[in-house]
């Protein structure tokens, strides 16, 4: 959650920040702010706004110089957002600057016993603290003090830090929240996600937990918490500045949408072995013998990236049979589970940074588990502390609904479920079927995209519903919840997702008119079972929009999908729900690239 940016070098950097701030903006965006100083500056210059980027940049005076500066985004946890509660956060004296992604959890203790020294609060923050304990340190330099501060807190942060005494030098601290450096001819940058640096360097270094770094215009040094210096080797970013523009698109989310035909060619390129039928996985680092001694697969992931383990397990569980199943990993790391040797375990984030994943990563590598990562983000925490895994190549996701790299993660767990099935009992026969089906899915989601005008029809039609329940069984069910999920992000419509065999259990008590019913309905082995169920809804005076292979008679509408293997149709039959909850949004004038509420990278608890 929130987003920073800084800036130390010979450029005016107010511009510069509030650009990469406006990139950071799908990260936070109920307040922002900003503070420069220079070498030449007496003392810190700082504005700051509650409401998006724009309202910020709008009170910057003209004359709001600086060649050193932080900058911040702010998505609220402690206070709601406001002027006062934005970040930068000054202490009393006004020399220190802070900005901060994370939560100080004993920050009640601290700011209780910092009161009782007298200090002022002005935020109801806990970001304040660190603040106040900076400025109170008697060390000599602001690394030492920043250190000092840093011994005296409990939880997760990514922070920069300016020091009026100190205006040659930007100091900023990891731990559980993400800072990554970009290296310039004489200039550096910080930000917390590289979407804020590719404009001005593809040279990043990324930090660990418990490690720092001093930035100046023209060196830069990485050390731990401790003191003891790190060696850092800068690595070339992937992707360029046009990747995170709209290219011609109303929305992020539009864009997205409609770029997973290439997502998808590219997470299969190179990886596909036709002599023997499989896949090429070489991060994954386990060999065959490895694979064959697995006994169950247990995926963690959060929201999306939960719906999609639940269509891997499934890959899986068919495919290699190899017991499998996923779970919430903010769940799993509370729970005290058993953590067993046989078991593989796969960490899933778009960004690689999620916090109750990396938790759940970082407990079972504590435990002697084996855990894989399935991300996005190249060089990510999740990807750095796991044992090996699969990049999903789905390309930068600014929309802070996931839709392109929820799709391409269900690949990879395609990818990776045919990878252990041929090494153990899967047929070569069934092998190549897989590989022909995955070879079809960028031009199938293709076809799904020339049905957008008519599934923008049916969304106005939907958009009045004050709630809708989707349905589905087996392969159909975890598109079911994902396709909820998006329908609630997006259109703020309260949507339910239950398995349709649990109709008769309870949810019929519902079916009326006024409740909208989507029924996934693969041309499967549980067709019929499936229009079972859309009869019950009919006999009730359900309305039904179906997903479907076919036209479905029972039901007031259907989308009607491209079939594959059956295995693979649940990729597929995802894509023009994501379009459904689009323009239902549209309808309802939603903002749809940042939805109310919600943040693209949630690392905080």
């Amino acid at each position: 959650m929130c987003g920073i940016v800084g800036y130390i070098g010979k450029r005016d950097v107010a511009p510069l920040l509030l650009e990469g701030l406006q990139r950071l903006e799908y990260r936070g965006y109920d307040s922002a702010g900003i503070v420069v100083t220079s070498p030449k500056t007496a003392g810190l210059k700082m504005v700051k706004a509650k409401g998006r980027v724009r309202d910020l940049e709008a009170k910057v005076p003209a004359r709001f110089k600086g060649t050193t500066g932080i900058a911040h985004t702010r998505w609220a946890t402690h206070g709601a957002p406001s002027d006062v509660n934005a970040h930068p956060h000054l202490d009393a004296e006004g020399k220190v600057a802070v900005v901060h992604n994370g939560i100080i959890d004993n920050a009640g203790d601290l700011r209780r016993k910092l009161e009782a020294d007298g200090v002022e609060f002005l935020s109801e923050t806990d970001t304040e603290v660190l603040t106040h304990l900076i400025a109170r340190s008697q060390a000599e330099t602001l690394e030492e003090k920043v250190r000092a501060a840093l011994r005296l807190v409990e939880g997760t942060y990514g922070i920069a830090v300016l020091h009026a005494d100190f205006p040659d030098r930007i100091v900023v601290a990891r731990n559980g929240s993400p800072v990554v450096l970009g290296i310039g001819e004489k200039e550096m940058f910080v930000a917390s996600d590289v979407a804020a640096l590719v404009t001005h360097t593809r040279q990043i270094v990324t930090l660990d937990d418990g490690e720092m770094a001093t930035l100046k215009a023209d060196d830069f040094r990485t050390y731990t918490t401790e003191g003891t210096r790190t060696t850092a080797e800068p690595t070339t970013v992937e992707w360029e500045a046009e990747s995170y523009d709209m290219g011609g698109h109303d929305t992020y989310m539009h864009k997205e949408i409609h770029e997973q035909a290439d997502a998808v060619d590219r997470v299969l390129r190179g990886r596909i072995d036709d002599r023997f039928a499989t896949v090429h996985l070489g991060g994954i680092n386990l060999d065959a013998r490895e694979a064959r001694a697995v006994r169950r697969v247990k995926i963690l992931g959060c929201g999306t990236s939960y719906h999609a383990g639940m269509i891997g397990a499934q890959m899986i569980e068919e495919l290699a049979r190899i017991p499998a199943d996923a779970e919430p990993a903010s769940e799993f790391r509370y729970r005290n589970a058993v953590v067993d040797p046989d078991t593989l375990y796969i960490a899933v984030s778009q960004s690689g940074e999620t916090y109750d994943v990396l938790a759940a990563v970082q407990e079972l590598k504590r435990k002697g588990a084996r855990v894989l990562g399935v991300v996005n983000v190249v060089g990510s925490a999740i990807a750095r502390e796991a044992d090996g895994g699969i990049y999903v190549h789905a390309g930068p996701e600014v929309c802070v609904v996931s839709t392109k790299c929820f799709t391409n993660t269900t690949v990879a767990f395609a990818l990776l479920a045919l990878h252990l099935g041929r090494i153990r009992d899967l047929s070569v026969r069934d092998g190549k079927r897989i590989i022909e089906g995955l070879r079809k899915l960028p031009e199938q989601i293709s076809e799904i995209m020339k049905q957008e005008e008519e599934i923008k029809k049916l969304a106005q039609s939907y958009a009045e519903a004050r709630s809708m329940l989707f349905i589905g069984r087996v392969r159909g069910y975890p598109v079911a919840r994902e396709a909820s999920l998006k329908l609630k992000e997006v259109s703020y419509i309260h949507a339910e997702a239950y398995p349709a065999s649990e109709l008769k259990h309870g949810p019929l008590a519902l079916i009326e008119p006024a409740l909208p019913t989507v029924a996934i309905v693969p041309d499967d082995d549980l067709l019929e079972k499936n229009r079972a169920a859309m009869e019950e809804i009919k006999a009730r005076s359900g309305r039904i929009l179906a997903v479907a292979h076919q036209e479905q008679e029972k039901a007031d509408q259907t989308i009607v999908v491209p079939k594959n293997e059956d295995e693979l149709d649940p990729i597929l039959m995802g894509i023009p729900l994501q379009l459904l909850a689009y323009h239902t949004a549209l309808a309802l004038g939603r903002d749809i690239d940042k939805p109310r509420n919600l943040a693209k990278s949630v690392t905080v608890e």
